[in-house]
């Protein structure tokens, strides 16, 4: 078996679903009924649009159903009475010959649980390879409390392996600096700064377009130093979701891309003969892979002598920022939001974590991280960013 993502050729009803993930058999055929799944889950019923969240469903299915094939059992097995269903032998082996994280494990249990609710309801088992358990929940409050049949208690598939509550990771003040103040590839550098001073995912740094880099010093409308609104469309770029949503650029750091296009980046392309339409190019020119920003941040690592991720460099643009525009008196929007906007948060929840570190982390850790993070999102007098939004 194995899968692949289907191009622009694969057409239904007119409409291209490029980027959809495919389960093929040894013979080439569909593998049912996880396909058909698949296709109900992210189209039929789903509506998903990020083609990010497409691969990743379709990579936690088929490494399911790989690891049923190298074992030579069948997804639909009859459980024994007193042994292990084909579920929890795999959960088993993921947490110990794979030594997954059970974060990690459970995020491909949801799927797997949710692929064997669906097969039940369409008639493809009449038993559930795994059991539920009641779980106690917090009585629902608000306007809604009346509509509330649950009782407290809501039932949860007991193959769930136990989780660890997870730490976010990010980096210090000190450890960005050493990073920034370290001799890095240009491309590996211009990488990190769009990360770390924008919040832009690890896709959208590797495929930010050239199109949108231009020298600010050329701009009459643009002031020395200010901070620039960037729109970014998903017809340009990878964008979660596939939403436009727009980030803030410090004018040095255009500078930096505008120089880096001009130098670095034509000297790659040659190497190529290509003509990509990303900014940032890997050493034979071609465009970053998800992998190659991987190496990429390895390679950062190795110099600077700590970890570096992808979105620890994310995690670390939203929980400072948040904190300098909750310190600033003179901004008067709400830092929240702006936080959630900026990095395409589809939920103010998930940029609320920040705010829940911020009040964790120790105070010297938090306020030490002043000087260009902070001074980026200093207002006017009006609550406009300091020179105007361009």
């Amino acid at each position: 078996m194995k899968l692949v993502m289907a191009t622009a050729d694969f057409l239904v009803a007119g409409r291209t679903f490029a980027g959809f993930p495919l389960l093929l058999d040894d013979d080439g055929w569909p593998m049912e009924p996880a396909q058909s799944f698949l296709w109900h889950t992210l189209i039929t019923h789903g509506g998903v649009e990020s083609t990010l969240t497409w691969e990743a469903y379709g990579r936690r299915l088929y490494d399911y159903f790989a690891f049923l094939a190298a074992n030579e059992l069948q997804w639909d097995e009859a459980q024994k009475p007193h042994g292990l269903s084909v579920v929890m032998r795999y959960r088993d082996w993921s947490l110990g010959e794979l030594a997954l994280s059970p974060n990690t494990v459970n995020k491909r249990l949801n799927l797997i649980v949710r692929f064997y609710d669906w097969c039940k309801r369409q008639g493809y088992i009449t038993q559930l390879p795994f059991g539920v358990r009641d779980v106690r929940t917090p009585a629902h409050q608000g306007i809604l409390a009346h509509v509330d049949r649950s009782g407290g208690v809501v039932q949860k598939p007991a193959i769930m392996a136990r989780e660890r509550k997870a730490t976010i990771k990010l980096l210090t003040k000190t450890q960005v600096r050493q990073c920034l103040g370290t001799q890095l590839d240009p491309s590996h550098a211009l990488l990190f700064n769009l990360m770390v001073r924008t919040g832009m995912r690890s896709c959208e740094a590797r495929s930010f377009p050239l199109a949108y880099v231009f020298n600010p010093r050329a701009r009459s409308d643009l002031r020395t130093g200010q901070i620039i609104r960037i729109l970014l469309e998903p017809a340009d770029m990878h964008i979660k979701y596939r939403k436009p949503r727009s980030v803030d650029v410090p004018w040095s750091l255009m500078e930096d891309m505008w120089s880096y296009s001009l130098h670095q980046r034509e000297m790659r392309r040659r190497r190529s003969g290509l003509t990509p339409a990303a900014l940032v190019l890997t050493e034979l020119g071609n465009e970053f892979s998800k992998s190659a920003v991987v190496d990429a941040m390895k390679a950062i690592e190795k110099k600077v002598g700590f970890p570096v991720r992808a979105h620890m460099l994310r995690h670390t643009y939203g929980t400072y920022t948040l904190s300098a525009l909750r310190k600033s008196p003179e901004f008067h929007g709400e830092p929240l939001l702006y936080v959630r906007d900026r990095m395409g948060h589809s939920d103010v929840q998930t940029t609320a974590i920040y705010l829940h570190l911020i009040n964790q982390l120790d105070a010297q850790i938090v306020l030490a991280h002043e000087d260009e993070l902070d001074m980026l999102f200093a207002t006017t007098e009006h609550g406009e960013m300091a020179g105007g939004i361009q």
